[in-house]
């Protein structure tokens, strides 16, 4: 059975999937694809994409979405880098810059290069806490 990939006409990241814009592609599936990020915060920084288009990870059905962390692992593994980052950012808000659904494998070779986040931790009141972990779990 062939199945139909949702695409938009104007997401870059589907021009790539269909061939229309150039890319250094390193792993191809039916479902997936993955190639180097001509934008890199490192060497061998690469992006790993579903063939299906979707804004955010929600938009994307869950068997489109089982191949990215294996190969996001391969590519990390045959980068040869020790340490990394593997991010996926969903909206404007969290960083997202392609509206496509992508996930970044971004070596850490130094300091200075790959990604560099900040991590401004809130204090935490254990009641209000409690009480989310009662919403999230009631829609799970």
């Amino acid at each position: 059975m062939i199945r139909k990939m949702a695409s938009s006409a104007t997401c870059i990241f589907c021009k790539i999937v269909k061939g229309e814009i150039p890319c250094f592609k390193l792993v191809e599936t039916e479902k997936t694809l993955a190639f180097l990020d001509i934008q890199p915060l490192s060497r061998g920084h690469a992006l790993v994409i579903p063939k299906h288009h979707g804004e955010k990870l929600a938009d994307i059905p869950d068997d489109s979405l089982s191949e990215l962390l294996p190969i996001a692992k391969k590519l990390a593994i045959a980068s040869g880098a020790v340490d990394y980052n593997i991010l996926q950012n969903n909206g404007k808000l969290a960083h997202q810059e392609v509206g496509h659904v992508h996930v970044h494998m971004i070596p850490k070779p130094n300091e200075k290069e790959g990604l560099i986040v900040g991590w401004p931790q809130q204090a935490t009141d254990m009641e209000a806490l409690k009480k989310l972990h009662a919403e999230i779990k009631e829609k799970l």
